[in-house]
């Protein structure tokens, strides 16, 4: 089965959730928000709209997210 593949980059919302299915093969759960910023062609207007992304992996992919990606402290 080929696999399939996207590449988001944006920042982490939440701290990924490892979970071990019944049959002991990892699961990981997270969200990933991303910012776009375009100019409005009518209005020459800068626009910003911001995308979530709910992210699951699987086995060896899942080990890795929760070492790797934490959510940053906001900061005032």
């Amino acid at each position: 089965m080929p696999d399939n593949s996207i590449t988001v980059v944006g920042n982490v919302t939440r701290d990924p959730e490892l979970k071990f299915l019944n049959s002991g093969q990892a699961a990981v759960r997270l969200s990933i928000a991303v910012n776009r910023r375009w100019q409005n062609r009518q209005t020459q207007e800068w626009e910003e709209r911001v995308s979530y992304f709910e992210v699951q992996g699987y086995g060896a992919m899942a080990e890795t997210p929760p070492t790797r990606c934490r959510r940053a402290p906001a900061y005032s």
